[in-house]
């Protein structure tokens, strides 16, 4: 009985660790109309929550000389951000082949992913 108890008590703690090591991400951008998509400036963050990796995406794009940063999408598998002098779009989904063609998709003809990330 005790031995059930003790394994039963292993699992839990397997299931909870395993749960808390489950990341978010962001990619927040500097992008501004009619900038090149080479020229836009981002950051890649993660973080326990959504909130959090928005925070520390926010927090790298400035790092990397950004004034104006914006969070595009936060994602739990994988996000993607792309671009056009006039358009831009994000995506997210299960791989980072999905989040870049998720991305596209919505920013249209004449975009190219600028940025994605995988957690």
């Amino acid at each position: 009985m005790t031995n059930r108890i003790i394994a039963a008590l292993l699992a839990l703690g397997l299931i909870f660790a395993s749960a808390s090591v489950m990341a978010a991400g962001a990619i927040a951008v500097d992008d501004e109309q009619g900038s090149k998509a080479s020229d836009v400036g981002y950051g890649i963050g993660s973080g326990d929550t959504r909130d959090a990796a928005g925070r520390s995406a926010m927090a790298e794009c400035k790092k990397a000389g950004n004034s104006s940063c914006k969070v595009a999408v936060r994602y739990d598998t994988c996000g993607a951000y792309a671009a056009s002098k006039d358009y831009s779009g994000i995506g997210w989904g299960d791989s980072e082949g999905q989040a870049k063609a998720n991305a596209l998709e919505a920013c249209g003809a004449g975009c190219r992913v600028v940025v994605s990330d995988c957690q």
